[in-house]
């Protein structure tokens, strides 16, 4: 194998002593590992590198499949298994694009044979959608516990990178073969997103809050609806917005929780939300006999615990879902402008607003699908 000259690739700037030390070793380890330079470059460059060895840990090295080819060799329909995808919280890539493994392939043949065995695709969905939600909500808890337990002062990045990567090839046999299947998604979704700064690692901890990205989506009227409908109707309608809001959720989007007649959605990344609820709102609004969903999208500090989030992008969301008219999105200043010059949305001024528990006015948008970034 070359020798990679890692200095003059950029890689150990602005490290000293022990930590550059570390850092050289930690690159060494993933070169003989396999790992490209340019992949080491993007890790080191979005304060990730800690986290490829535990990314590997998820890599059987098996081989890869299209969702295609899933389909095929499981007796699936594409649709189906698209959807199912998406029910468990796997991102959809295009379905000529090898990107699944074995453990894929096993699971859908898990899913074939529920089938053949008399329960309802409908039902293998929604089951799916459940343990999709709840092994997301897992995967975060147990991520939040892993860096709480293995961060400490004075721990190099090569330590930490051994550490993360042991509890996860420890965790991962614990579960049963269908929850590990869900879990792996949804960590591997959570470490994709994660950053750990050098701060953080010469403190020993990790920061209390993270910049997110939070929506809700909520039925219009839905207390006048329950008054007037069945309780097998308000059952229906309540699993329609479940099913809306699971397949909007595609990842880095995360359907956080149901609470009762609203969604609750997270992101760190603000596009792919507002672009999912907008889409959400959208496809409720041009559904047959379905009540219009109203959002709100809000942008700050957050903080996680055991999969939720908590703090005031989150209070903002949920007030100004409120607020906000019949089939539209709203979101607040500080959204709009990390979306700032993105022509994919329109925005227009909807005033400043006073919320219930919030001091200050705030000013509030509207945005929708601009005629570039209008779906089909």
């Amino acid at each position: 194998m070359a020798q990679i000259d890692y200095e003059a690739e950029g890689l150990l700037e602005s490290l000293e002593g022990p930590a550059r030390e570390a850092r050289l070793a930690l690159l060494r380890d993933l070169t003989e590992a396999g790992v490209p330079l340019e992949e080491l470059k993007r890790a080191v460059a979005e304060s990730r590198l800690v986290l490829l060895p535990v990314e590997r840990a998820f890599d059987s090295g098996s081989e890869h499949y299209t969702v295609r080819e899933i389909a095929e060799k499981t007796g699936l329909e594409l649709d189906f298994l698209v959807r199912l995808l998406r029910a468990l919280g796997a991102p959809t890539p295009d379905p000529d694009d090898p990107v699944f493994v074995d453990a894929d392939l096993d699971a859908a043949k898990r899913a074939k044979l529920f089938i053949e065995a008399g329960l309802p695709p409908e039902g293998v969905l929604e089951t799916s959608r459940l343990i999709g939600i709840s092994m997301a909500n897992l995967a975060d808890a147990n991520r939040d516990m892993v860096g709480e337990v293995f961060t400490e002062p004075g721990i190099d990045e090569r330590e930490l990178a051994m550490r993360y990567a042991a509890a996860a090839r420890t965790m991962m046999p614990l579960l049963g073969e269908t929850l590990v299947h869900a879990y792996g998604i949804h960590l591997r979704e959570a470490i994709s997103q994660a950053v750990i700064s050098e701060t953080e690692l010469a403190e020993g901890r990790l920061s209390g809050s993270d910049e997110v990205t939070i929506a809700f989506a909520d039925l219009v009227g839905f207390t006048r609806l329950g008054e007037s409908l069945e309780i097998e109707e308000i059952g229906e309608l309540t699993d329609r917005l479940f099913t809306l809001a699971s397949d909007a959720a595609n990842p880095p989007v995360r359907l956080v929780k149901m609470i009762g007649d609203a969604a609750m959605f997270a992101s760190r990344e603000p596009k792919p939300l507002v672009d999912a609820v907008v889409g959400l709102v959208e496809a409720a609004a041009g559904a047959d006999d379905f009540p219009s969903l109203r959002a709100g999208v809000a942008f700050g500090q957050a903080l996680a615990r055991a999969g939720d989030w908590y703090g005031r992008p989150v209070n903002l969301a949920a007030r100004m879902t409120s607020w906000a008219r019949p089939d539209s999105v709203v979101v607040s200043e500080g959204l709009k402008e990390a979306l700032d010059g993105d022509s994919d949305f329109d925005f227009s001024f909807a005033g400043r607003h006073r919320f219930k528990g919030i001091k200050e006015e705030i000013p509030v948008h509207r945005v929708r699908s601009s005629q570039n970034g209008r779906r089909p």
